[in-house]
Parts: C-alpha cells; structure tokens; sequence
C-alpha cells in the first residue's frame, strides 16, 4: 500500500506505526508498506546471501572484500528503503558505520531486490531510480516466480541491462564473476518437480 501524494510527507514515525510484521519504506516521501514476503521470496534471499557470503567475506581462501547484510534499512535522505540483500566492498566501507545504529546511510556497491507481486513495481519504478541516485554500482532484480535473474550495472545516465539469466542455469553475474552461481539454488521446487539441495 502507499499513501497518495496529496498528504503530507511520510515520516519514519509513520513506518514505527505499521502493524507487526509489516515493511515500511518511504520513497519520494510516499509510505509504502508490504507485508514480509512469501516463501519462495525468502528462499531466494537467504540462499543468495549464503552463495555469496561465503566465498566473499567469510573464507579467506575466497576472492573476500565484502561484507553483506540482509534486509539492511538504509537512510538516504528523506528516503528510507529495505532492499532484501545489500553488499559493501570493504575497501570503501570496512564495516557498518555505526553498530549501535539499526540502519546505514552509505549507500551499497551492489544490491539485490527479489520481486513480490506486492513489490514489483515499487522495486523496478521508484526504488531503482533512487539507487542509481545514491551512487549504488549494480543491482539484480531476482524474480523467484519466473525464475530470472536481471544484472544492471550503472550508465552514465541510467541503470543499464548488463545480463539477463532464466532457469536452472549455472551463470557468471557482474560484480561477482568469479563465482560460478547455480541459480538452481535460489528457486522452490514446483509442485511436482525435483527437490533442490
């Protein structure tokens, strides 16, 4: 839900007022809400960040020089967003700024939306421009339903479609290219279909 543009401009008050278990972000001063996301959604999510983590913050033997959070609530301005997973490079950002602090202020190197029905257009319409806004280097937008993973990287101008990858397929995605990433790994099982590890 988001409120209309005629009314004042949302605060984080009006996020602190949302029932339990609601998400609120503020984009363009209109209140967005959603309620936490589906199974497929938080699947594709945590596998993610666990497919990445491992390889690039926490083994010393990986290629490292990041750091990952899920679901971080970032300040950028007057707009308050929660993308599902977000990624610093270390050389620009050794750690959080503040860990007493619940969210961050400096924008990510690189994030990732994974699409909701609920979230789509609010990911793709308003939330995108406003990244690129804030200096963020690339985004995927991953849609658990389809079965896709969109690789933008930033233009001059513009989000710019760098890679586009469907299905079961094992895919080398910019800025993580030296990791062979099996998106097989991210999507639910369809009724009917094989179990993935």
């Amino acid at each position: 839900m988001s409120r209309g543009r005629n009314r004042k401009p949302a605060t984080y008050e009006d996020i602190e007022q949302l029932p339990v278990g609601w998400v609120g972000e503020i984009v363009d001063d209109s209140l967005y809400a959603s309620p936490r996301p589906a199974y497929g959604h938080l699947r594709a999510a945590a596998r993610l960040t666990s497919l990445l983590a491992h390889p690039f913050e926490l083994s010393r033997e990986g290629p490292g020089s990041w750091w990952f959070l899920v679901e971080p609530e970032l300040h950028f301005a007057r707009d308050v967003v929660v993308p599902d997973v977000a990624g610093w490079r270390r050389e620009r950002l050794p750690e959080p700024p503040d860990p007493e602090l619940p969210w961050i202020s400096t924008a990510p190197d690189w994030l990732c939306e994974v699409l909701s029905p609920s979230t789509r257009s609010l990911d793709r319409v308003r939330k995108m421009p406003l990244y690129f806004r804030e200096g963020v280097a690339n985004v995927w937008l991953i849609d658990p339903v389809r079965q896709s993973l969109e690789v933008y990287r930033r233009g001059t101008t513009n989000w710019v479609q760098s890679q586009l990858f469907t299905g079961n397929v094992t895919v080398s995605a910019e800025p993580f290219e030296v990791l062979p990433l099996d998106l097989g790994l991210l999507w639910t099982p369809r009724m009917g279909g094989t179990v993935q590890p």
